[in-house]
């Protein structure tokens, strides 16, 4: 008889990966970031079990935009007072703080729960090139198409 394996967190070996965000576009790049943090690229991912590994994104600020998503796409938050709704234009967003729009796109394909929470923590972008993580050796991962 054949049974389902299930990974054990005290079995899961977390590997460090470092993208260029410079040239792509911001969903296929979230999506892709999203999946290695789940850990679904391991023959051993386990829905209930933490499997992913952890990410640096550097070159955030050189991330793309289709259409007319820089100028029209706008991101939101509240203060929680009345009339405290504040928008953000993307264009504003990625010229302030470009790791954020990486995050919030990342965090958005990521579950909404304890579980999720504690992936979005091995999510590390960056805005240039350097970044404090050389010490853990990140392998280069290229994106699919």
């Amino acid at each position: 008889m054949r049974t389902t394996y299930m990974a054990k967190p005290s079995e899961v070996e977390r590997k460090w990966f470092i993208i260029d965000a410079e040239g792509k576009t911001l969903g296929r790049l979230a999506s892709e970031v999203a999946s290695l943090i789940r850990g679904k690229h391991k023959p051993q991912f386990t829905p209930h079990v933490d499997t992913g590994d952890f990410v640096v994104v550097i070159n955030s600020e050189k991330i793309v935009l289709t259409g007319k998503k820089m100028s029209d796409k706008m991101y939101y938050r509240h203060s929680m007072y009345q009339g405290g709704l504040k928008v953000t234009p993307a264009q504003v967003m990625i010229d302030k703080t470009p790791e954020r729009v990486i995050e919030l796109a990342v965090h958005g394909m990521l579950p909404k729960t304890r579980q999720g929470d504690r992936m979005k923590l091995r999510l590390k972008a960056y805005a240039g090139t350097a970044h404090p993580h050389q010490a853990q050796n990140p392998e280069v991962y290229e994106l699919r198409g």
